[in-house]
């Protein structure tokens, strides 16, 4: 089953429209300006992760929680889900990725999101739909995760792969959290080199190649971390594109840094 479905290929799905920013216009504003037919509106601060705090900025939600969200949103098992947000698919990766963990069989990522939707002609609208309540049942364990002291040690003994941008990764800027640097032994692979231009990913076989220049080969388990766990879960996201099972790291560098005895590196 592919990961990624094109615009004229939706058919019989719940769509979610996962539009977020981390900082600037609130994704429901996007949403409400125009969205796709029968999409309705996922926030992922509140229905993709638990509230801010020591797990870091956006960890796991509640499984019952989340049941919760996805039912109201009228998601089933038994129906496939089509997650879109502006272009990249950072948001929306979070949201495939958190499906995939709480159990749904079949979850997709509207490759090159919003924006190629209205590019290529397809319909548009304001009209908010009223979900029939879905069925879906949240069973944790569908991927992989990382807590912090086999985040630190896969650094060592795999590959750590950090999503943020890379100087970030580098610590010589850090907007959002109080300590800057990264996790020691990561490697920088920022999420942005994933796809091209237009917010598409890049063939399989370039994200092989990419991945396999920071050291990504078979038999070597692989995970991903990023501020918060969003765009480290398009890391993963393009890993499995590549054929590449990896864990993810949720709290990130978000929880790393809440623990003044975890280390910390900057170069």
């Amino acid at each position: 089953m592919s990961l990624l479905i094109n615009p004229g290929d939706l058919g019989e799905a719940t769509i979610l429209d996962v539009r977020w920013r981390l900082a600037g216009t609130p994704g429901i504003e996007s949403y409400l300006e125009g969205h796709l037919p029968g999409a309705a509106f996922c926030d992922l601060d509140r229905d993709l992760a638990g509230p801010a705090g020591p797990g870091g900025r956006h960890p796991l939600p509640d499984a019952g929680a989340f049941q919760e969200a996805m039912r109201r949103l009228g998601v089933s098992a038994s129906r496939p889900v089509v997650v879109y947000d502006d272009a990249d698919s950072t948001s929306a990766a979070r949201a495939w990725w958190t499906l995939r963990y709480f159990g749904h069989p079949d979850v997709r990522v509207l490759d090159g999101g919003f924006r190629r939707w209205v590019d290529e002609g397809f319909p548009v609208t304001k009209e908010e739909p009223v979900p029939e309540p879905g069925d879906f049942t949240a069973r944790p364990g569908g991927m992989p995760v990382l807590e912090a002291a086999e985040a630190g040690a896969l650094a060592d003994d795999g590959v750590l792969l950090d999503a943020r941008a890379s100087e970030r990764y580098r610590g010589e800027v850090e907007p959002i959290d109080p300590v800057a640097g990264h996790i020691p032994g990561a490697v920088s692979a920022p999420t942005s080199e994933n796809v091209d231009s237009s917010g598409r990913f890049h063939p399989a076989e370039f994200l092989r190649e990419r991945f396999l220049s920071f050291g990504v080969v078979p038999e070597v388990p692989v995970g991903a971390y990023c501020g918060s766990g969003v765009t480290a879960a398009h890391e993963v996201l393009a890993l499995a594109l590549a054929g590449v099972p990896a864990a993810l790291y949720v709290g990130s560098w978000s929880h790393w840094v809440t623990d003044p005895a975890r280390p910390i590196t900057k170069n």
